[in-house]
C-alpha cells in the first residue's frame, strides 16, 4: 500500500526537507529530539498503518523492525531508517542508536533470534537477520550513508563500530 497523495511531500519540498533532516542529523541535540520522538513515531505508524511518521515525514526510507527480547521474550518494535540490500525486498539497517555509546536493545534481540518481522507501507514480512562484518559490511556501509550521512558521526560520536544487519526476507 502506497501513502495516499495528501499524505505525502512530494517534489521540491520533499527534496529540501529530505537535505535538512540529513543536515540536521550531525547534531547531539536533534539526536537527543529524535530519541524521544521514536515512541511517538512508531506509534503514528502503527496507527497509519505505515502512511506517516514524524520523523521521516515520507522523505526517508523507514520500516518497522520487530525483534523477540533475548531476556523477557517479548515482541519489541523500532522504527528505522534502511537501505535497499542487493535484493529488492531484503533490507539493511545500522544500529546507530543515535551516536550513543552503547549498541541499541534491539540490535542484541537480533544476534540472539535473528528471526524478525519488518512492517514497511502497512505490510509484514518475516526477515532473517545477519550481522554484516567485514568486506559485505564494507559494501553495504556507503549505501546506508547514502541514505543517513550522520550514520558517520554517530559511528565517531559513540567510539564503536555501528553494527550493520542484513534482513532477508522469508518467502512463504
Amino acid at each position: 500500500m502506497t501513502p495516499s497523495r495528501s499524505t505525502r511531500i512530494s517534489g521540491i519540498a520533499a527534496d529540501r526537507y529530505r537535505a535538512a533532516l540529513r543536515r540536521l542529523g550531525h547534531y547531539r541535540w536533534f539526536a537527543r529530539f529524535g530519541r524521544a520522538m521514536v515512541p511517538i513515531d512508531r506509534a503514528v505508524q502503527r496507527r497509519s498503518r505505515g502512511r506517516l511518521s514524524i520523523l521521516g515525514a515520507d522523505v526517508l526510507p523507514e520500516l518497522l523492525l520487530t525483534t523477540t527480547g533475548r531476556s523477557t521474550g517479548r515482541r519489541r518494535t523500532v522504527a528505522l531508517l534502511y537501505a535497499v540490500a542487493a535484493e529488492p525486498d531484503d533490507y539493511v539497517v545500522v544500529a546507530s542508536n543515535w551516536g550513543q555509546p552503547h549498541h541499541p536493545a534491539w540490535s542484541a534481540n537480533l544476534l540472539a533470534q535473528p528471526r524478525a518481522t519488518v512492517e514497511l507501507r502497512g505490510r509484514e514480512q518475516v526477515v532473517q537477520a545477519r550481522l554484516a562484518e567485514g568486506t559485505e559490511r564494507d559494501q553495504v556501509w556507503p549505501r546506508v550513508l547514502e541514505i543517513w550521512p550522520a550514520y558517520a558521526t554517530y559511528s565517531a560520536r559513540s567510539g564503536r563500530t555501528l553494527r550493520v544487519f542484513l534482513l532477508r526476507v522469508i518467502r512463504p
